[in-house]
């Protein structure tokens, strides 16, 4: 057994995505209960709302799994419910956006994809201060994970909130950093 073993695409679950609506099962706005309610063949939980903290962020595994096998991490801002998606490049869901795999794809790959279809559909390519490509126009920022010697996508997929400039502005602590 990998130390750094990341899940065959044929046994991830395969979701559509779409801007603005959601992932999956998964639908922007959705309160902790409706996601958890949602994620059939997933275990996890999202917290009560803490009156001292604006946002929560619930962690799902697929049935089965260790809990250190993460498969999705969800972030949830009171009142607007369901902001932010991230599946796990290693354990998480493929997401496809158009025929485009965005999970665990080589970040060159993955960025070159991103931009014929940007070009294609007459919309910019941005980047973050730190390099990291992505599109407000379809909330998708790229991130990626360790998975031994090499780095795979692990694509944070967000609905702009009104407070926002910019998609990086809404981006969880934590979530722009490369994970292992």
């Amino acid at each position: 057994m990998s130390l750094w073993p990341v899940l065959p695409e044929r046994d991830r679950e395969q979701w559509n995505y779409v801007p603005t609506v959601g992932v999956g099962p998964l639908r922007f706005g959705m309160t902790g209960d409706e996601a958890v309610a949602a994620l059939d063949g997933f275990t996890g939980y999202v917290p009560p709302p803490d009156s001292r903290a604006r946002d929560q962020n619930g962690l799902f595994r697929r049935h089965g799994d260790p809990a250190y096998e993460t498969a999705l991490y969800l972030y949830f801002d009171q009142p607007d419910g369901l902001y932010c998606v991230v599946p796990d490049a290693r354990y998480g869901p493929q997401v496809i956006l158009d025929g485009m795999r965005l999970v665990g794809q080589p970040p060159s790959q993955w960025e070159a994809d991103l931009t014929g279809y940007l070009g294609a559909r007459g919309m910019p390519l941005r980047y973050s201060p730190g390099g990291d490509a992505g599109s407000d126009e379809l909330g998708i920022i790229t991130s990626v994970q360790r998975a031994g010697d090499v780095v795979l996508t692990r694509p944070v997929l967000l609905v702009q909130r009104a407070w926002a400039y910019t998609l990086w502005d809404m981006v969880p602590a934590g979530e722009g950093d490369i994970y292992s």
